[in-house]
């Protein structure tokens, strides 16, 4: 009998040995998961960027609406084959600028650019000034009071702006807008084009522009953006 009760003690002392191994097993492995520091640190958000994120300033961009904080930037062109549209873009993007196309009713065709063949449009509209109101598909702009500055850009034809940017110059009125044209071309200089745009409006405070070269690049857009100090 006093075996039997022996043999009994001896099983119960080991089984509860057994469970109190188990139990340092199962805390070491909780202790693990819990002080992982990296884990830990990003679960509860403690960890030196986690802790900076809420108060990262966003980055300055347009707001919601579309206008600027600089008071609305608008770049307002006409490209013939492109070229100005290139330097355009390059200039919204710098600037957080919205873009305005000028598009004729009735497009350029490649025959129609053609100023060397003396009976094509454009050699015909530069020949009869009279005939060279381009009615365009728009010529005014929604919320044009909340741009206060405006880049107008035109490829050069024969020394002055394309003429398609006639019709939108007259019709807006620019009283208080800095107005910034900008052209390009293969090799004329941006001229007096600048000018008679300005007297065309008739209003506006209109800044000397600039002449980009066909190939016109980004790096090309952002140092002159400079020299504005935009």
């Amino acid at each position: 009998m006093k075996k039997i009760t022996a043999f009994l003690m001896a099983i119960i002392l080991m089984m509860g040995l057994a469970a109190c191994g188990s139990q340092g097993t199962d805390a070491q492995d909780d202790d693990g998961a819990v002080n992982d520091a990296p884990q830990g640190d990003t679960a509860n958000g403690d960890n030196q960027s986690g802790a900076e994120e809420p108060q990262q300033e966003p980055e300055e961009s347009p707001d919601a609406d579309g206008s600027q904080e600089s008071g609305g930037v608008l770049v307002v062109y006409f490209s013939a084959t492109g070229n100005t549209q290139t330097a355009a873009e390059y200039i919204a993007q710098a600037t957080g600028g919205d873009l305005f196309q000028l598009e004729p009713v009735e497009p350029y065709t490649s025959d129609d650019l053609n100023w060397r063949d003396d009976s094509s449009r454009v050699s015909y509209e530069h020949d009869n000034p009279d005939d060279r109101y381009v009615e365009l598909t728009a010529d005014t702009v929604d919320n044009w009071d909340d741009y206060d500055t405006v880049f107008i850009g035109y490829p050069i034809w024969w020394g002055i702006a394309a003429w398609p940017v006639d019709t939108f110059v007259e019709a807006n009125d620019f009283t208080g807008k800095t107005v910034i044209p900008f052209c390009t071309s293969s090799s004329s200089g941006l001229g007096d084009s600048g000018d008679l745009l300005a007297q065309l409006a008739g209003t506006g405070d209109w800044q000397e522009g600039h002449r980009f070269r066909s190939s016109v690049s980004e790096e090309d857009v952002a140092d002159w953006l400079a020299e504005l100090g935009i």
